[in-house]
């Protein structure tokens, strides 16, 4: 196929030029409304590319098939048999692949790692989750995908699932054998569900992990804003074989999808395929040798560890992205929330990453130079600061087994169940009706129609008290929980 082609690009160039004035949304008119105020901020241009699909960049009837020309292009360029672009972002995608593979009441295996964007699937979407649980880091205190052989299990266990979500990789860079899950699965005849989120690059570069499809996936989702360089809520399925239904899914998609999709998530993702096809090699060998040098010099200096090929030495997990650089900073005597902070206030330096232990940094093909003298002056000056950063009350981490809970009711049951709202004291032994993630990475550690427990609540209360950020809990101080009402 030609590569150089960017149908939903030449598309919007062919609107601008033609001056169409369009008399329906959006209602800025191609920016003619966007208060100046607006415009001077984030561009006047942003809202003149900001136009719908029918009636803009295509006709009512989609004669010009502009959207599906860009999807096959797509497809040809990470070697799936289909890939479909969402402008949901993958947390959607997630959800909409899940109900493509099982309905509500039917089982599903899940990485319980996942996202609470996956949890919460489950509450909307009506799957009987069967977790299959990670294979954690004792001594790092992170948690790897889980392997071929624990999936065997599950599987053995529930053989009426309908299939299995495998999240890989994880947000520190840590990959699954992707390929020897897909095989398991397709011995007992199930799909395998990728949530690859945090991999849209790898289909682009030999010394990347393997890519989902490559691996023998049968449906990949992708969030292309996360290593690729679309906009925000840029994400993508991909799809090959026959045992998740093309028709399906599009009619899942069009379910729980918007209406009012955007054009500049679409054109942005016809773009980056153009640049990954023709430049992608280039691009990511020079990004790989730079986040290697930031690697080695974050190493040589005292009190940081980074992360690399080690876990998969160790064998912890199948791969590593390398482009993701994770250092554990405990040796500074603080958390990785409180170098997250230290950076932001004291050098403008956001990292994308950070917990109890460590801070996260994604090297992509977007950096240069300048981005990595940053990156390292502003680790060095952590490294010399660190003393001066005010002590905490430690997070209380729990051996792996204590976070493996006991699910009592499915998890949609629980959460729409009647409910109470009992002080943190008197939560153990209850079944929680919500889902309790401290942000990032946005891992669940108490998902509905789990039972707390009192090492669960000693966990994240000390780490509310630390400073962690509990977003989606009803009462983020965890003073009180919201729990299934007992009868």
């Amino acid at each position: 196929m030609d590569h150089s082609r960017v149908p939903v690009l030449e598309a919007l160039q062919k609107f601008r030029l033609r001056g169409d004035v369009s008399y329906g949304p959006p209602g800025h008119r191609q920016g003619r409304g966007v208060d100046p105020r607006v415009a001077e901020i984030v561009g006047l241009d942003v809202f003149r590319s900001d136009v719908l699909s029918l009636n803009g960049l295509d006709d009512r009837r989609q004669s010009q098939g502009v959207l599906s020309q860009a999807q096959e292009l797509m497809a040809d360029a990470v070697g799936a048999e289909q890939a479909f672009f969402s402008t949901c972002g993958s947390s959607l995608s997630v959800k909409t692949a899940m109900l493509a593979v099982a309905g509500p009441g039917e089982k599903l295996l899940l990485s319980r790692n996942a996202h609470k964007s996956v949890v919460a699937a489950v509450v909307v979407n009506g799957v009987e989750p069967i977790w299959v649980h990670p294979k954690f880091d004792e001594e790092r205190h992170l948690a790897h995908p889980p392997e071929p052989d624990d999936v065997r299990r599950r599987l053995e266990e529930h053989p009426d699932a309908k299939g299995m979500l495998l999240i890989t990789p994880t947000d520190w860079g840590t990959c699954a054998d992707i390929q020897g899950v897909a095989r398991v699965c397709h011995e007992f005849d199930v799909p395998l569900i990728v949530d690859e989120a945090w991999g849209a690059h790898l289909p682009f570069h030999p010394a990347l992990p393997p890519w989902g499809i490559d691996a023998e996936a049968d449906l990949v989702v992708t969030s292309v804003h996360k290593m690729g360089g679309a906009i925000e809520q840029s994400s993508v399925f991909h799809l090959q074989y026959d045992r998740v239904s093309a028709e399906a899914l599009k009619q899942r998609e069009d379910l729980l999808g918007t209406t009012s999709a955007s054009s500049l998530v679409y054109a942005t993702l016809d773009g980056w395929r153009r640049q990954m096809v023709e430049q992608g090699h280039e691009l990511l060998g020079t990004a790989l040798q730079r986040a290697e040098r930031i690697r080695v010099a974050a190493g040589e200096l005292p009190g940081l560890r980074p992360m690399g090929e080690e876990v998969v030495e160790e064998g912890l997990a199948a791969s590593f992205d390398p482009l993701k650089i994770v250092i554990d900073v405990r040796e500074l005597g603080i958390s990785g929330m409180q170098a997250a902070e230290w950076l932001r206030d004291r050098r403008h330096v956001d990292v994308g990453g950070s917990d109890t232990c460590r801070i996260s940094a994604s090297i992509t093909h977007g950096d240069d130079d300048e981005t990595e003298k940053i990156l390292l002056d502003a680790l060095r000056a952590l490294v010399d600061g660190a003393d001066s950063i005010e002590r905490q009350p430690p997070v209380h981490l729990p051996e792996s087994s204590v976070l493996e809970l006991e699910q009592a009711m499915l998890p949609r049951e629980a959460f729409f169940a009647e409910v109470d709202h009992v002080p943190a004291e008197r939560a153990a032994g209850r079944i929680a009706a919500e889902t309790i993630s401290p942000y990032p990475p946005g891992v669940p550690v108490i998902a509905p129609g789990e039972v707390i427990t009192a090492e669960v609540l000693d966990h994240l209360r000390s780490g509310v008290e630390h400073g962690v950020l509990i977003p989606d809990a009803a009462d983020p101080s965890l003073e009180t929980l919201r729990v299934v009402r007992q009868h």
